[in-house]
């Protein structure tokens, strides 16, 4: 498809792109194409008689063709560049294309482990077999990621807990995340200096105590209660990293990085529940809008398992 050779405007507006914008030859091309599709949509060049309703409509009928909003946006963009160009050749009354938006996209649901997944991944133990004793740092490990599980906590919140609240003094700040191991909580401080109280399941009280007992002093004196193997506290990008080896090792069937961990709190959470309310505070959201993602999950779930065991699900 290209432009037909009639086509004065167009021909001046993209030699004027190759000589005094000195856009590449592959972007050159992409903006003929583009112009080209606007020219078969519109069956003419007579560009000054396009309104905003022929956009409107160009775009609509470039969604109902299968083609994403991500292309369509672009195209969008390239004709809009075209028509400015062209206000400044010729009278027009607007710019067509201004006010035009492409589709939406899709909204990306979040990665959350099938249940058995995440259970392999947290009793993974890597290298263990007769005669195995886990080191300290492996006990350490394994406290963080039963805890991101186990609590849904953001990784920024994890390598913030402090052993327990240490108040402000000589100018120091107060805690801003901490356990509270007799009441199987922690304190965290999650989005916007919110403060919220999160349980910690059995599995990761036994983790964490595992930890507490081999935990060595830390080497800037600091109260974390994770720390990285030089003895100070642990960084969210040690936590990332660590788990990614982790989840390696024990064969997890995706990448994981600790956000999916707390997907797969939530989404593990609602399906058992169904209490989006109760998951919304656990993960310390302001708004129940961004909670109402994980219900998408929940009907991925439903639907699968439909899939599977349902006798009408599939025609034979």
């Amino acid at each position: 498809m290209d432009i037909p050779a009639t086509d004065d405007l167009a021909g001046r507006y993209l030699a004027e792109l190759a000589t005094q914008r000195q856009l590449s030859p592959h972007t050159i091309a992409a903006y003929r194409r583009d112009l080209a599709e606007l020219a078969a949509l519109s069956g003419h060049t007579d560009w000054p008689k396009l309104t905003h309703f022929d956009i409107r409509r160009f775009a609509a009928k470039l969604h109902a063709e299968g083609q994403g909003p991500g292309s369509i946006a672009r195209k969008l963009s390239g004709w809009r560049g075209f028509f400015d160009w062209l206000s400044r050749q010729v009278a027009l009354d607007a710019n067509p294309v201004d006010g035009v938006r492409a589709p939406r996209r899709a909204k990306r649901l979040p990665k959350a482990l099938a249940v058995d997944d995440a259970v392999q991944l947290m009793e993974g133990k890597p290298g263990a077999g007769p005669g195995y004793a886990a080191e300290p740092f492996d006990l350490c490990n394994r406290a963080m990621f039963e805890l991101l599980y186990s609590s849904g906590l953001r990784v920024s919140e994890l390598a913030g807990l402090d052993l327990h609240y240490v108040a402000p003094r000589d100018g120091a700040p107060a805690s801003l995340g901490w356990l509270e191991a007799d009441a199987s909580e922690v304190v965290v401080t999650g989005k916007g200096g919110k403060m919220r109280r999160v349980p910690v399941g059995a599995p990761a009280r036994a983790a964490l105590a595992a930890w507490l007992a081999v935990r060595p002093p830390a080497r800037d004196a600091s109260n974390a209660l994770f720390l990285s193997e030089r003895g100070t506290r642990v960084s969210p990008r040690v936590v990332q990293s660590r788990l990614k080896v982790h989840a390696q090792k024990t064969g997890a069937p995706v990448h994981v990085h600790p956000h999916v961990l707390r997907h797969s709190f939530a989404s593990h959470l609602l399906q058992s529940s169904g209490d989006l309310r109760a998951v919304q505070e656990l993960l310390g959201h302001a708004s129940i809008t961004s909670t109402q993602i994980y219900t998408a999950l929940d009907f991925q779930h439903l639907a699968a398992v439909y899939d599977r065991t349902h006798p009408r699900a599939k025609v034979k």
